[in-house]
């Protein structure tokens, strides 16, 4: 995890590989063909951010290289400079951050630009990086937008006995080390605490998901998730982390049918994970649910080859409920957090659900099975009846539910549930962190396209409105009065394409960020 530290030191004297500053959009004649020119006969456009607090000569040196580029200040929009005159610094990042303000999408612009910035700074040790302004929001937004982009993914080796394992490689592949510049007061300091976890929380998430299936299947996702629970360092708020796992016996004995099924064609069992953080004196009590499928082959009902591809992302939900989960207890929040992962693998074999078949899920509800790719709403279903005998004050599911949030939203999660108050929290709370996020219904007419002749409920239902229908299953697990909302984060989990601003080619760890700030929201 990378270290972020803060102080109001002069960024031009601190001796690092590189030092970070920013560079702003100064009007919108960058997105213009013929822009007028400025004074000094140069095309506005693009300026160093202002309070870097450099020398006039080294200012005047960055400006000129700025106009000369034709640089934007785009987020994003990354340029590195070395020879600068009067830094300590070997060489200079610029980094786009858009229109600086206020503004919540300002503020995503600054993630962005800073975590571009880090991303391009792999293998170097240590970095210097100008805050461009003195609110606790820009030190927060640049210390996030730092601990996101300055990540690597774990790389797989070889152990003793020729065993493949995944290792963590930061110390050789990340930027290792982030000083922030600018007022260190109690706020900031925090912020950049703060900032440090999500992003030790998002790379954890991130690792799970690219994690190759062979090495992380049920039973060593849970394994993964003791040795974080061992390892966490526990925060202000103190409180204790348990963690109990349903093998499966003991989900046969406790009616776990949708999970059972779901695993029944692997040789790798099904577990389901419950992973708590308990304060003394909680204000509130969450529970999130995270989908784990560990590499969803379609079952019988096989996918395309070209489908299966990225299919060990298919656990991203459950990373991202379990790294929350952690990053909560670590900051100490005054809100009792519980996660609940369903884990399982969905193979084809002779032991394998079939279409047609019916299973009993927890709480009793018979289940008409009639694609067995739909999976993840057979374990998401079991997990939220579970949580829902606790009676939390509020219950949210994260899972890569449907191909049909993809098409109808692409990068954009989908969020729906019974709740349109708790809904537009999730909805608000996810646009402040920079999560996109967009409400949709649960229309009550779509209803009887679950009706069966053959159980209680089928567990899917046409084309039309898959990613509706999906969530109108899951809502009848929720226990009766309990707010919920189904977050389907099928588009944004994993980045199949290059890397972009704070996000790295692969597992995103999509959702952290808003489920930590949700339960901020109830401290």
């Amino acid at each position: 995890m990378t270290e972020l530290t803060i102080s109001a030191r002069p960024a031009a004297e601190a001796k690092s590989d590189a030092l970070i500053l920013a560079v702003v959009a100064t009007d919108d004649t960058g997105k213009d063909a013929g822009k007028e020119a400025g004074r000094d006969g140069r095309p506005d456009g693009a300026a160093l951010a202002p309070g870097h607090g450099l020398p006039r000569k080294t200012a005047r040196h960055l400006e000129e290289v700025v106009a000369d580029l034709g640089l934007t200040g785009k987020a994003g929009e990354v340029t590195t400079v070395a020879a600068v005159p009067g830094v300590a610094a070997k060489v200079v990042v610029l980094a786009g951050i858009g229109e600086l303000g206020s503004a919540t999408r300002s503020l995503e612009d600054v993630r962005r630009g800073f975590g571009a910035a880090a991303r391009g700074l792999a293998k170097k040790r240590s970095a210097v990086a100008v805050v461009p302004g003195t609110t606790t929001e820009l030190v927060a937004a640049v210390a996030e937008g730092l601990a996101l982009g300055a990540y690597a993914p774990a790389k797989v080796t070889s152990a003793p006995g020729g065993a493949s394992v995944a290792r963590r490689t930061d110390g050789g592949d990340a930027l290792a080390s982030v000083h922030l510049v600018a007022p260190a007061d109690r706020a900031a300091r925090d912020a950049v605490e703060r900032a440090a976890t999500l992003g030790g929380a998002v790379a954890y998430a991130r690792d799970l998901v690219n994690l190759p299936p062979n090495l992380l299947y049920p039973a060593s996702f849970v394994d993964s998730v003791g040795a974080a629970v061992t390892d966490l360092r526990r925060g202000r708020g103190g409180g204790t982390v348990s963690l109990e796992t349903l093998d499966l016996g003991q989900l046969r004995e406790g009616g776990f049918g949708g999970i059972v099924g779901v695993g029944q064609g692997s040789v790798n069992e099904p577990r389901l994970a419950v992973l708590s953080y308990a304060p003394s004196r909680p204000k509130a009590t969450l529970a999130f649910v995270g989908k784990g499928i560990t590499f969803d082959s379609g079952g019988l009902n096989l996918k395309p080859a070209a489908s299966m591809g990225t299919m060990k992302s298919d656990m991203a939900g459950a990373a991202a409920v379990a790294a929350a989960v952690l990053a909560v207890a670590e900051l100490g929040l005054p809100v009792a957090v519980t996660g609940y992962l369903g884990l399982a693998e969905n193979l084809p074999s002779g032991s394998a659900q079939r279409p047609s078949d019916v299973v009993t899920m927890r709480g009793g509800k018979t289940v008409e099975i009639l694609d067995t790719d739909a999976e993840g709403r057979m374990v998401l279903a079991d997990c939220i009846a579970l949580a829902s005998e606790s009676r939390p004050d509020a219950i949210v599911d994260v899972a890569t539910l449907t191909g049909a949030q993809v098409v109808a939203l692409a990068d954009t999660a989908a969020v729906m549930g019974n709740d349109d108050a708790f809904r537009g929290r999730v909805v608000a709370t996810a646009d402040a962190v920079g999560e996109a996020m967009w409400p949709m219904p649960l229309p009550r007419e779509l209803r009887p396209v679950l009706d069966s002749p053959s159980a209680d409920l089928a567990h899917k239902g046409g084309r039309e409105g898959g990613m509706l229908t999906a969530g109108i299953f899951l809502g009848e697990f929720v226990g009766d009065g309990i707010p919920w909302s189904h977050i389907d984060i099928a588009g944004p989990s994993f980045n199949g394409s290059g890397p972009s601003g704070y996000q790295p080619k692969g597992g995103t760890g999509f959702g952290v960020r808003t489920l930590v700030a949700l339960a901020e929201s109830y401290a």
